[in-house]
């Protein structure tokens, strides 16, 4: 047998009858060569294959490097553009972080105990606050002797009053003071604890009784202390995110109840009703592109009704029209307003003959007319209910001590019982203001209702500092006359539109016609003599 050819072992046969020809059966037999070739030529092919298939392998791995440098183009060009510049930003930012230079730390030297004590004494701390020129108003005040109602006693000298905030000249009525004295004699003086803890008395409860009753509102809250009122109220409703719009004349308040709102806080012109609506419209697009944060973001209307740095009137119709146009809330602040505007000094709502349901919060202080101590805070009972878990000062602050919340009790009923008192102020506020119209040097700043007007300077004379010493020797002149008038204070870092240099006249019911129309003299008189 030749060895080229293939050996038929007998485990590969196999038998298989098959039928064919005329039926007769013969036997098939088949095989299964086990090898190929001789064992001298199985070497010599064993190699050429494998160079093949290592060829055949090389070839599809270049065709496969290719096809995925190919794929790798077209991804770029179907890649969106915000993740290829993501890319490019992360490319150069390694690159960056690569190539940049690493700075060693300064070798530690250790000091002699001599060289520490002299870079000790050389050392001079940061002042704790900024200097403060010994001539600053404030540091400079006048002292009250006596209490301050229609004639008060200022650094010795007896002058008619147009200074204090006492509207309606309750601050030294008897009725006032007999009720404050027997709720002394009851409770003591303070109370030493906030109204949660031990700190509400049955009076505090009637004093919120009767401010809703009179301003005909479901419920009111009360505060220990005015300016906390607003300043509590605003970021117990107002949080992060939300949108405040507010008037740039409001005062420092409700400046700092929205600095601690956290909130997104938009200034409109003073009482311009268009560039107000113009920052709705604007908002209203806003809210168009992203519906979702619109339907979690609240929007507030902050106004004064009185405003106490210009005496102006808020246009109330105005606002409550863009209110429910543009789905807002309104915030009232009335501490100016309140016992002041209105048939029965109810304020601005009153004034206007609004819907008192139309606003959602209303706030005021009892530091005015009522010539007491705090603040309230009143509106629909499930608004006032929030204040009693949200409100700061509410909360931590001890509460209104209870002669003071007696004595706020009786104004109320003085202003009940004589509404003729409200129509007596506008009267005079109207009598003081015209006669201090045309004043060589001066403006008159606020309605003809408000007991709280201002005069400016006609022209500044360039410098802040300088205005200020003019209208204090205007102050001073008048003074040296028997009339007590003041400069309005402000703090001028803090101030976010801060109002210009002014003297406050302030109007009371006590003043009587004579005593008005001499004031007005003697203002004149200054005027001219001193910038003249």
């Amino acid at each position: 047998q030749d060895c080229c050819q293939p050996r038929l072992p007998a485990a590969a046969l196999e038998h298989a009858d098959c039928r064919g020809g005329e039926g007769r059966g013969h036997r098939l037999v088949t095989y299964q060569p086990l090898a190929l070739s001789c064992p001298r030529r199985v070497t010599s092919v064993s190699a050429q294959g494998a160079r093949k298939r290592r060829l055949a392998m090389a070839a599809a791995v270049g065709m496969g490097q290719q096809w995925v440098l190919v794929e790798m183009v077209q991804a770029f060009y179907e890649a969106p553009a915000y993740h290829l510049i993501l890319e490019g930003i992360l490319i150069l930012w390694i690159i960056r972080l690569l190539f940049s230079k690493t700075y060693k730390l300064q070798e530690r030297s250790d000091l002699t105990p001599k060289e520490k004590e002299e870079l000790i004494e050389e050392w001079q701390p940061e002042p704790l606050v900024p200097p403060v020129s010994k001539d600053h108003p404030a540091l400079n005040y006048s002292v009250v002797s006596g209490p301050p109602s229609h004639k008060i006693i200022v650094n010795g000298k007896e002058c008619i009053n147009f200074a204090s905030f006492n509207f309606l000249g309750l601050l030294d009525n008897e009725r006032v003071k007999n009720a404050a004295q027997e709720s002394l004699k009851k409770y003591g003086v303070g109370t030493c604890g906030p109204r949660g803890f031990y700190g509400t008395f049955d009076v505090h409860l009637e004093l919120e009784d009767r401010l809703a009753k009179f301003m005909r509102t479901e419920e009111s809250i009360i505060y220990s202390y005015g300016f906390a009122t607003i300043a509590s109220a605003i970021p117990a409703y107002s949080k992060r995110g939300d949108i405040v719009f507010v008037d740039e004349a409001a005062c420092f308040a409700i400046q700092k109840g929205l600095q601690a709102s956290r909130s997104n806080i938009k200034l409109f012109k003073h009482n311009d009703m268009a560039d107000l609506e113009r920052l709705l419209k604007e908002q209203e697009i806003e809210d168009q592109k992203n519906p979702r944060k619109a339907c979690v973001t609240r929007r507030f209307i902050l106004v004064e009704g009185l405003y106490m740095n210009t005496g102006d009137i808020c246009p109330l119709p105005e606002l409550i029209k863009l209110k429910y146009i543009y789905k807002v809330r309104i915030f009232l602040e009335e501490s100016l307003s309140f016992g002041v505007l209105g048939e029965h000094g109810r304020g601005v709502t009153e004034h206007f003959g609004i819907n008192v349901d139309d606003i959602d919060l209303i706030s005021a202080n009892m530091e005015n007319s009522l010539a007491s101590i705090g603040g309230f805070c009143c509106g629909r009972s499930f608004v006032i209910d929030h204040q009693r878990l949200s409100g700061q000062g509410y909360c931590f602050s001890a509460s209104l001590p209870p002669l003071l919340a007696a004595a706020a009790i009786e104004a109320l009923n003085i202003m009940e019982e004589n509404p003729d008192i409200f129509q007596i102020l506008r009267e005079k506020c109207k009598r003081i203001h015209k006669a201090l119209q045309r004043i060589s040097g001066l403006i008159v700043v606020g309605e003809s209702l408000s007991p709280a007007l201002h005069l400016q300077l006609e022209e500044t004379s360039g410098s802040r500092e300088n205005d200020m010493k003019l209208l204090k020797r205007i102050v001073d002149y008048c003074m040296n006359r028997s009339i007590a008038l003041t400069q309005a204070r402000y703090l001028d870092k803090e101030e976010k539109c801060l109002p210009p240099p002014s003297i406050r006249v302030v109007v009371t019911v006590e003043q009587t016609e004579e005593e008005l129309d001499k004031a007005a003299s003697i203002i004149r008189e200054a005027a001219q003599s001193v910038l003249n």
